[in-house]
Protein backbone atom coordinates (compact mmCIF):
# COMPACT_ATOMS: atom_id res chain seq x y z
CA UNK A 1 0.00 0.00 0.00
CA UNK A 2 2.86 2.18 0.71
CA UNK A 3 4.88 1.79 -2.25
CA UNK A 4 1.35 2.53 -4.04
CA UNK A 5 0.54 5.67 -2.11
CA UNK A 6 4.46 6.92 -3.15
CA UNK A 7 3.96 6.18 -6.81
CA UNK A 8 0.73 8.00 -6.93
CA UNK A 9 2.69 10.90 -5.21
CA UNK A 10 5.36 10.83 -7.50
CA UNK A 11 3.05 10.93 -10.24
CA UNK A 12 1.15 13.91 -8.53
CA UNK A 13 4.21 15.78 -8.06
CA UNK A 14 5.65 15.48 -11.82
CA UNK A 15 2.80 16.75 -13.22
CA UNK A 16 2.37 19.32 -10.72
CA UNK A 17 6.28 20.63 -12.22
CA UNK A 18 5.05 19.56 -15.69
CA UNK A 19 2.21 22.29 -15.16
CA UNK A 20 4.38 24.76 -13.43
CA UNK A 21 6.95 24.92 -15.87
CA UNK A 22 4.53 25.64 -18.38
CA UNK A 23 2.80 28.47 -16.23
CA UNK A 24 -0.90 27.48 -17.36
CA UNK A 25 -3.32 25.48 -15.39
CA UNK A 26 -4.75 23.81 -18.77
CA UNK A 27 -6.43 20.17 -19.17
CA UNK A 28 -3.85 19.73 -22.09
CA UNK A 29 -0.62 20.28 -19.88
CA UNK A 30 -2.44 18.50 -16.94
CA UNK A 31 -2.63 15.33 -19.14
CA UNK A 32 0.58 16.39 -20.97
CA UNK A 33 1.90 16.38 -17.52
CA UNK A 34 0.94 13.64 -16.10
CA UNK A 35 1.89 11.16 -19.38
CA UNK A 36 5.40 12.48 -18.82
CA UNK A 37 5.19 11.37 -15.37
CA UNK A 38 3.78 8.17 -16.10
CA UNK A 39 6.70 7.86 -19.16
CA UNK A 40 9.31 9.01 -16.52
CA UNK A 41 8.78 7.23 -13.71
CA UNK A 42 8.17 3.64 -16.11
CA UNK A 43 11.21 4.11 -18.75
CA UNK A 44 13.67 5.43 -15.74
CA UNK A 45 12.66 4.27 -12.31
CA UNK A 46 15.21 5.30 -9.47
CA UNK A 47 16.82 2.81 -7.30
CA UNK A 48 15.05 2.00 -3.97
CA UNK A 49 16.92 3.71 -1.07
CA UNK A 50 17.16 1.95 2.01
CA UNK A 51 16.69 4.03 4.70
CA UNK A 52 17.37 3.10 8.19
CA UNK A 53 17.04 4.65 11.71
CA UNK A 54 14.22 6.98 12.58
CA UNK A 55 13.93 11.12 12.10
CA UNK A 56 14.45 12.29 15.57
CA UNK A 57 12.53 15.65 15.43
CA UNK A 58 13.75 18.17 17.81
CA UNK A 59 17.14 17.03 16.26
CA UNK A 60 16.15 17.89 12.90
CA UNK A 61 14.87 21.12 14.05
CA UNK A 62 18.46 22.14 15.09
CA UNK A 63 19.75 20.86 11.93
CA UNK A 64 17.26 23.31 10.21
CA UNK A 65 17.67 26.31 12.49
CA UNK A 66 21.96 25.26 12.29
CA UNK A 67 21.56 25.00 8.33
CA UNK A 68 19.26 28.15 7.78
CA UNK A 69 22.18 30.72 10.27
CA UNK A 70 24.81 29.32 8.63
CA UNK A 71 23.44 30.10 4.97
CA UNK A 72 22.74 34.06 6.63
CA UNK A 73 26.32 34.38 8.06
CA UNK A 74 27.57 32.76 4.96
CA UNK A 75 25.94 34.41 2.55
CA UNK A 76 27.07 37.94 4.11
CA UNK A 77 31.02 36.92 4.34
CA UNK A 78 31.01 35.44 0.99
CA UNK A 79 29.20 38.54 -0.22
CA UNK A 80 31.98 40.59 1.57
CA UNK A 81 34.66 38.37 -0.11
CA UNK A 82 33.41 39.42 -3.60
CA UNK A 83 33.45 43.19 -2.98
CA UNK A 84 36.10 43.74 -0.86
CA UNK A 85 38.89 45.83 -1.74
CA UNK A 86 42.09 43.70 -2.35
CA UNK A 87 43.28 40.43 -4.04
CA UNK A 88 40.40 37.66 -4.04
CA UNK A 89 40.35 35.31 -1.26
CA UNK A 90 42.85 32.44 -1.06
CA UNK A 91 40.91 28.63 -1.89
CA UNK A 92 41.82 25.21 -1.33
CA UNK A 93 40.51 21.91 -1.95
CA UNK A 94 40.52 20.38 1.99
CA UNK A 95 39.35 16.88 2.57
CA UNK A 96 37.32 15.67 5.48
CA UNK A 97 35.90 12.97 7.63
CA UNK A 98 31.79 12.19 7.64
CA UNK A 99 31.50 9.40 10.36
CA UNK A 100 27.70 8.75 8.85
CA UNK A 101 26.36 5.18 8.60
CA UNK A 102 24.27 5.44 5.80
CA UNK A 103 24.24 6.55 2.35
CA UNK A 104 21.45 8.69 2.37
CA UNK A 105 22.40 10.54 5.36
CA UNK A 106 25.95 10.91 3.52
CA UNK A 107 24.16 12.20 0.80
CA UNK A 108 21.77 14.65 2.55
CA UNK A 109 25.30 15.88 4.93
CA UNK A 110 27.07 16.77 1.50
CA UNK A 111 23.84 18.65 0.46
CA UNK A 112 24.51 20.73 3.42
CA UNK A 113 27.23 21.66 3.03
CA UNK A 114 27.52 22.14 -0.54
CA UNK A 115 24.27 24.20 0.01
CA UNK A 116 26.13 26.93 2.65
CA UNK A 117 27.74 29.46 0.53
CA UNK A 118 31.51 29.16 0.03
CA UNK A 119 31.91 25.39 0.05
CA UNK A 120 31.06 23.18 -2.94
CA UNK A 121 31.56 18.87 -2.81
CA UNK A 122 33.71 18.19 -5.38
CA UNK A 123 34.01 14.34 -4.54
CA UNK A 124 32.67 11.54 -2.27
CA UNK A 125 34.78 8.65 -1.08
CA UNK A 126 31.63 6.83 -0.49
CA UNK A 127 33.62 3.60 1.16
CA UNK A 128 36.36 5.80 3.48
CA UNK A 129 33.60 8.52 3.71
CA UNK A 130 35.85 11.18 3.07
CA UNK A 131 34.42 13.87 0.75
CA UNK A 132 36.59 16.32 -1.10
CA UNK A 133 35.59 20.14 -0.54
CA UNK A 134 36.28 23.68 -2.21
CA UNK A 135 36.28 26.41 0.15
CA UNK A 136 36.50 29.93 -0.44
CA UNK A 137 39.05 32.05 1.97
CA UNK A 138 41.34 29.30 3.64
CA UNK A 139 44.01 32.42 4.08
CA UNK A 140 44.31 31.77 7.58
CA UNK A 141 44.01 29.00 10.35
CA UNK A 142 41.34 30.41 11.63
CA UNK A 143 39.57 30.21 8.82
CA UNK A 144 40.60 26.55 7.82
CA UNK A 145 39.02 25.35 11.22
CA UNK A 146 36.34 27.14 11.29
CA UNK A 147 35.31 25.18 7.92
CA UNK A 148 36.53 21.60 9.56
CA UNK A 149 33.70 23.04 13.00
CA UNK A 150 31.39 23.54 10.57
CA UNK A 151 31.51 19.84 8.90
CA UNK A 152 32.08 18.46 12.21
CA UNK A 153 28.59 20.21 13.33
CA UNK A 154 27.00 19.09 10.52
CA UNK A 155 28.27 15.52 10.94
CA UNK A 156 26.74 15.43 15.07
CA UNK A 157 23.42 17.08 13.83
CA UNK A 158 23.13 14.88 10.94
CA UNK A 159 23.44 11.88 13.23
CA UNK A 160 21.40 12.99 16.11
CA UNK A 161 18.51 13.63 13.40
CA UNK A 162 19.03 10.18 11.68
CA UNK A 163 21.24 7.87 13.11
CA UNK A 164 21.47 7.56 16.40
CA UNK A 165 22.46 4.21 17.72
CA UNK A 166 19.10 3.35 19.58
CA UNK A 167 17.23 3.40 16.55
CA UNK A 168 20.17 2.27 13.92
CA UNK A 169 18.90 -0.85 12.07
CA UNK A 170 20.90 -1.55 8.83
CA UNK A 171 18.99 -2.41 5.76
CA UNK A 172 19.16 -5.91 4.52
CA UNK A 173 20.92 -5.20 1.61
CA UNK A 174 23.86 -4.68 3.71
CA UNK A 175 23.78 -6.93 5.86
CA UNK A 176 24.26 -9.40 2.80
CA UNK A 177 27.11 -7.13 0.52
Amino acid sequence: MRKIALNIWMLCFLTLVWVLLWGTLTVANVVGGLVVALVVTLLLPLPPVPVEGRLRPLAFLRLVLYVAAQLVVSSVQVAWLAIRPGPPPATAVLRAHLAVKSDLVLALAVGVITLIPGSVVLEIDQKRRLIYVHVLDVGSEKNIESFYRQVRTVQRLMVAAFEREADWRPSAEKEDA
